[in-house]
């Protein structure tokens, strides 16, 4: 998979990884993929549900060694 920008928001408690998602997705164009690094175990359910419903796509999502990993599509 081809990623645009990686946004480490390891350590962050909620909101931040959203709000520096929300940031980091608005820096990039159309059709580019963000790759997201979170610890917040909220993630899990926040990011999904906000990508939805900014109208982005959730490409997938996995977790390793306790780092939540996301990849966001802008659409």
């Amino acid at each position: 998979m081809n990623v645009d920008k990686v946004l480490d928001a390891k350590g962050l408690s909620c909101p931040m990884p959203i709000v520096k998602t929300k940031v980091a997705i608005s820096e990039l164009e159309e059709g580019q993929v963000l790759e997201v690094h979170t610890t917040d175990k909220g993630a899990r359910n926040d990011i999904p549900a906000w990508a939805k419903s900014g109208g982005h796509e959730l490409l997938k999502h996995e977790e390793e060694n306790d780092v939540l990993k996301f990849w966001i599509i802008k659409r």
